[in-house]
């Protein structure tokens, strides 16, 4: 591991053969207050991101948790401008909702070959990129950040759009970019499955 920020030192209870470890007690409060967050801004129709585009660690699971609580998910590509630029979004939104619509009532099938394989195409791309946020209306109320460094762009985006996040914090991130840290270890399946299965349920 890197070594940990100043403010992340915090959250360290020891160092073995140079990992630093997670203090758990620290964890067990501040996944506590996060998950007060949730159940608060759930229970006031607040809606919610979560970002995970690690393949290896967290993709199905942030799809799993996110179709569990029926929020918008981000789990293959955080696409430049996502939120920033959330009208360009919101077109190929629209878009995406318009195609599948005409694939439902197969008037794909009636295209030139050519051209339903152009518009395929497009369609599978659109669902790989945008098929968890296609319900999406507008800028999520919260967003939940699997990882600091892998999701910088999407942290980014949030701090310049005043969108609070809720993120886990290695020992290795700066809990200072986040509005609610959860310190935890963000490249470990179980860790991870644990704290989206707490938000899910709070």
């Amino acid at each position: 591991k890197m070594a940990p920020y100043i403010s992340a030192k915090h959250y360290i209870s020891a160092k073995h053969k140079g990992i630093h470890i997670t203090n758990l007690t620290r964890t067990a409060r501040f996944l506590s207050e996060a998950c007060d967050l949730v159940f608060y801004a759930a229970s006031r129709g607040k809606q919610f991101l979560i970002v995970g585009t690690q393949k290896n660690k967290a993709a199905d699971l942030v799809a799993w948790a996110a179709i569990k609580a029926r929020c918008h998910f981000v789990n293959k590509k955080w696409l430049g401008g996502m939120l920033t630029n959330w009208s360009i979004t919101e077109t190929k939104l629209h878009k995406f909702r318009d195609l599948r619509i005409e694939q439902r009532a197969g008037r794909l099938n009636r295209l030139p070959k050519r051209d339903a394989a152009v518009v395929k195409r497009q369609l599978s791309r659109l669902q790989r990129y945008l098929g968890g946020v296609k319900y999406m209306t507008g800028l999520p109320d919260i967003v939940i950040i699997l990882d600091q460094h892998e999701e910088y762009k999407a942290l980014r985006e949030c701090i310049t759009l005043g969108i609070p996040t809720i993120c886990l914090i290695d020992t290795n991130c700066d809990p200072d970019l986040a509005d609610f840290s959860i310190p935890a270890n963000d490249d470990g399946r179980s860790s991870i499955r644990l704290i989206l299965n707490k938000l899910v349920f709070a």
